[in-house]
């Protein structure tokens, strides 16, 4: 779970969340836009996204380049893990409850 600005923008809900992958085991098939912005941690973000409809579907991080991340809504079953993390806390809604088991971080994983 990310809580910051950016991801409560592009998701247009309280937190964006995104399940990772590696790169190399995922395919992604048809045409997607793709949108290169400044992260709060200060990393390069791209985002992929339908160019007709502007679905979000995935992110890769210059942080972590042989990953990819793919947006939770945007995998076809309801089946996906809860949360591990959360960072970005310090913009969380106070009403949203993260689960005990998840690390939690104020802002990014490294402090930024």
């Amino acid at each position: 779970m990310c809580h910051c600005k950016a991801c409560q923008r592009r998701s247009g809900s309280p937190f964006g969340m995104m399940v990772y992958f590696a790169a190399e085991d995922v395919s992604i098939a048809g045409n997607s836009t793709q949108y290169t912005r400044t992260a709060d941690s200060g990393d390069a973000l791209t985002h992929g996204f339908c160019p007709v409809c502007g679905t979000p579907f995935w992110l890769k991080t210059a942080k972590h380049p042989a990953g990819i991340g793919i947006a939770v809504g945007a995998i076809e079953t309801n089946e996906s893990a809860g949360p591990v993390r959360s960072v970005f806390e310090e913009n969380r809604h106070p009403w949203v409850q993260i689960p005990a088991t998840a690390q939690r971080f104020e802002r990014g994983r490294d402090g930024r």
